[in-house]
């Protein structure tokens, strides 16, 4: 018998969605191992169980800050609790105050961001700690995102018009051109890309897709001969779910978002994604 607790059982469900039942088979399968037992249920075709991973119930805002040159642009999230704090006059004010702040000295990390004095004899991590106390509620910040260069270009998408924006999305192009920034930008925030690029992905990732693809395969009962193809298609298949460049345009799926790039004669140096809480 594996040895597993109702704990772990209980963070499978938790991770994968799946039944009690099954979360038990794939523990024992797993001897123990939930990660193991994630990519078991994922092969025996769990529904979303990818997509759930990461999910979490954390509320707040993303705030951007441009350079009038738009050469430069900072993307910050601030987590709280609950909506009725995000939509607070309060926590706004600390959000935008941060994002300033990240502009203004474009920390090299995190902890470089914490540890920095964003008032006289005040380090962030200390105005945040003082956000906590006075709005009740815990005040995360663990992440944002800086670019400079030839073009920087940002949107921000509300999941709620009485909330502030949900989702923010940075992208730096090799030269100016607004539109194709805006379309990108959409796109991306739309469809929530992990990668620019397949050379991007690290070779362990593809191979786990891979091993994962025919081991599913094999599950379903696929022809022995048949497999190679078959994986093939369900690798490329994670590329186009996964790889900005792969993935079809949001506002024409018959052409990629690499197409449409170059139709527009600009290059995609990098992007950043936030989503608050995920």
């Amino acid at each position: 018998m594996a040895n597993f607790t109702a704990a772990d059982v209980k963070k499978l469900r938790e991770l994968s969605g799946a039944g009690m039942m099954d979360c038990k088979k794939a523990l024992d399968e797993a001897e123990g191992d939930v990660d193991k037992a994630v990519e078991i249920l994922r092969v025996k075709g769990q529904k979303g169980v990818a997509k759930r991973e990461s999910r979490t119930a954390e509320n707040g805002a993303v705030v951007v800050r441009l350079a009038e040159d738009s050469t430069r642009g900072v993307l910050v999230e601030l987590k709280c609790e609950t909506d009725f704090v995000a939509k607070g006059e309060k926590f706004q004010v600390v959000a935008e105050a941060i994002a300033e702040h990240v502009f203004a000295t474009a920390p090299a990390d995190l902890g470089a961001l914490l540890a920095s004095e964003i008032e006289p004899g005040k380090s962030v991590q200390t105005y945040v700690d003082e956000a906590n106390a006075s709005l009740g509620e815990k005040i995360v910040l663990d992440r944002f995102a800086q670019f400079s260069g030839a073009y920087v270009a940002s949107y921000l998408h509300r999941t709620s018009p009485d909330l502030p924006p949900q989702v923010g999305v940075l992208v730096e192009l090799d030269q100016e051109n607004a539109q194709a920034a805006k379309d990108v930008a959409q796109h991306i925030a739309a469809f929530a890309p992990g990668f620019l690029s397949r050379e991007d992905i690290p070779a362990e990732t593809v191979e786990n897709e891979r091993r994962i693809a025919e081991a599913t395969a094999r599950e379903e009962g696929k022809p022995e001969g048949a497999l190679p193809k078959i994986v093939e298609g369900r690798v490329n298949g994670f590329f186009k779910e996964n790889v900005l460049l792969d993935q079809p345009f949001a506002k024409d799926n018959k052409k990629t978002v690499a197409k449409v790039l170059t139709e527009a004669g600009v290059t995609l140096k990098g992007f950043a994604r936030i989503r608050v809480g995920a």
